[in-house]
C-alpha cells in the first residue's frame, strides 16, 4: 500500500435528516451555506434547500472541493445503548454521501484515513493523555480500522463466513462483530469508534500522535492485527474468540495486566480461581484510582464512576425477572440462579445459565450477557453472584459482584493510561498488550 485509504463512516441513518453544507461542495457557490432535508419517497431519496432547490435520486455525494470544507448533522445519536446516550449536532470535513438504507436514509461521511484518527484519537482520549499512550491508540485504532475493511472484503467476497448465531431449543450464543456495516467501513459510535468529525475540537497532542506514527500499523506476519481495545480488563485481559467470532489471533490472548508476566499458576476458567479474583481486588496496571490518570480515559460524564475494577449490582427479584424478558424477549419467571457454565481467561462469562421458574437457557456470548443483565450494558460479564433473602426457593435480591469494565480483549485504556505516566514508551505498551505483533510502516 502506498498511499492511505478513503474510508466510509457511517454517522446516522433516519426517516428524516437535516444537514447543512458549508465550503464549496461540488465546486457550487450556491450550496455554501444552506440547510437541506432530505428523505425517502418511494424508494429514492428526495432532498429540499431552505432556498426551495429539489434533488431527487437513490444515491447523492456532495464532494468537498478543498479541506476546509465541511459539513453539519442535526441530531447524531451518540453513546447508543449506553446510560449516556444523546443527541447532538455534529460537523465533518470530507465528503457527505446519501444512501437508502433499511427504510431510512443513511449519511456517511468519506475521509481520509489519516483525517478520520485525528478525530478518532480526541474523541477516546484526553489531550491530557501522555504522549505514548496517544501514540499507542493511533497506532491501534489505525489497524483494526483497515483490518476491518480487509475483513469486509472477504465477507463481500465470500471467503469468510459471517454467521454469528448458535441457537438450539436450550442454547442461545451470540456475538457481534462485522454483521451490522454492510454499506460503510465503520460506524462512528463506540460499536466501532467513537468519531465526531470536527465536533471536538481536535487537540494538538493528539494530532501529533497520528503524524508521529503516521502509516504505523500492528502486523503479524503478512496480516494486519485486528487490535482492540476497551476500558479496564480488571487485571487479566480476554481471548479475541471468547467474546466475538470463534478465531483464535495469538495477539489477542490473555495479558496479566501487571510489569510482571504472568500470574503464575492462574487459570480463571475455572469457577473457584475466578471467584476468588472477582472477589479480591489484585495489584495490576488498570487498579488505581488516581483521577489524574482516569481523566486521560474517561469522558467527564464517566469520571464519576470510581468501581470500574471491581464493582456490584444488586437487582430485586421483580426487577431482574422483568429485565430479562425485556432484553432477551424469553419469559422466565422468577429466576432462581444464575449459573456459570463457561468462562474465559479473564474470568469473564462466556456462557451463562438463567434458571427460571418457567423457562432454562444458556445464553452467551459475553456483550449478549451484559445486555441482557442491565437497561444499557453491564460493565463486564465477569462476575459472581450472591442471593439474598431466599424465601421457598426463590430469591428476593440477587447481587452480582464484578471486575473490570468492557469486553476485556486487546489494550486495557486504564493499564495503558498508567504504563504511560509510569514511563514507557508506546511501542512498550503495544508489546505489553500484542503478544507477537510487531509495528511496520506501510504507507
Amino acid at each position: 500500500m502506498n498511499r492511505q485509504p478513503e474510508i466510509q463512516v457511517g454517522i446516522l441513518a433516519e426517516k428524516v435528516i437535516t444537514f447543512e453544507l458549508d465550503g464549496h461542495y461540488d465546486s457550487r457557490e450556491e450550496m455554501n451555506g444552506l440547510r437541506f432535508r432530505a428523505e425517502l419517497s418511494g424508494e429514492e431519496i428526495v432532498i429540499i434547500s431552505d432556498s426551495g432547490q429539489q434533488m431527487k435520486g437513490k444515491e447523492f455525494i456532495f464532494q468537498a472541493s478543498s479541506v476546509e470544507d465541511s459539513f453539519l448533522l442535526e441530531g447524531v445519536t451518540i453513546g447508543i445503548d449506553f446510560h449516556w446516550e444523546q443527541k447532538e449536532n455534529q460537523r465533518f470535513r470530507g465528503d457527505l454521501k446519501l444512501i437508502v438504507e433499511g427504510g431510512k436514509v443513511r449519511a456517511i461521511n468519506l475521509v481520509l484515513l489519516e483525517e478520520y484518527l485525528r478525530s478518532v484519537i480526541s474523541s477516546e482520549m484526553s489531550a491530557t493523555s501522555s504522549s505514548d499512550l496517544l501514540k499507542a491508540h493511533a497506532v491501534i485504532s489505525r489497524s483494526w480500522l483497515l483490518a476491518q475493511i480487509n475483513k469486509s472484503e472477504q465477507l463481500k467476497s465470500g471467503s469468510v463466513s459471517n454467521q454469528s448465531i448458535q441457537e438450539t431449543e436450550g442454547e442461545m450464543i451470540r456475538w457481534y462483530d462485522r454483521e451490522d456495516h454492510r454499506h460503510f467501513d465503520v460506524c462512528s459510535d463506540d460499536h466501532c469508534q467513537r468519531y465526531q468529525g470536527i465536533t471536538k475540537i481536535v487537540n494538538e497532542k493528539a494530532s501529533r500522535s497520528v503524524d508521529d506514527t503516521f502509516g504505523e500499523f500492528l502486523i503479524l506476519g503478512d496480516e494486519i492485527c485486528d487490535a482492540r481495545f476497551s476500558k479496564c480488563c480488571g487485571g487479566m485481559s480476554e481471548n479475541f474468540e471468547n467474546v466475538w467470532q470463534p478465531v483464535a489471533h495469538s495477539y489477542l490472548s490473555k495479558v496479566f495486566d501487571s510489569e510482571y508476566s504472568e500470574a503464575t499458576g492462574i487459570d480463571l476458567r475455572r469457577e473457584g480461581e475466578a471467584e476468588e479474583w472477582i472477589r479480591s481486588s489484585p495489584d495490576a496496571f488498570c487498579n488505581t484510582n488516581d483521577k489524574q490518570i482516569l481523566s486521560q480515559v474517561l469522558p467527564d460524564f464517566d469520571q464519576a464512576t470510581t468501581d470500574f475494577y471491581r464493582w456490584r449490582m444488586s437487582y430485586t427479584q421483580e426487577q431482574l425477572s422483568s429485565l430479562l424478558l425485556k432484553k432477551t424477549g424469553i419469559d422466565f419467571g422468577q429466576v432462581i440462579r444464575l449459573e456459570p457454565v463457561e468462562r474465559g481467561h479473564s474470568s469473564r462469562l462466556i456462557k451463562l445459565r438463567i434458571v427460571g421458574v418457567k423457562r432454562t437457557m444458556i445464553i452467551g456470548k459475553e456483550l449478549e450477557i451484559r445486555r441482557a443483565l442491565s437497561e444499557s450494558h453491564l460493565y463486564s460479564s465477569a462476575f459472581v453472584v450472591d442471593y439474598h433473602d431466599v424465601q421457598g426457593g426463590i430469591p428476593q435480591q440477587i447481587e452480582l459482584s464484578g471486575a473490570g469494565w468492557g469486553h476485556g480483549v486487546g489494550l486495557c485504556q486504564i493499564g495503558a493510561a498508567v504504563m504511560g505516566e509510569k514511563g514507557y514508551d508506546y511501542q512498550s505498551i503495544l508489546k505489553h498488550y500484542f503478544k507477537g505483533a510487531e509495528l511496520k510502516k506501510i504507507y
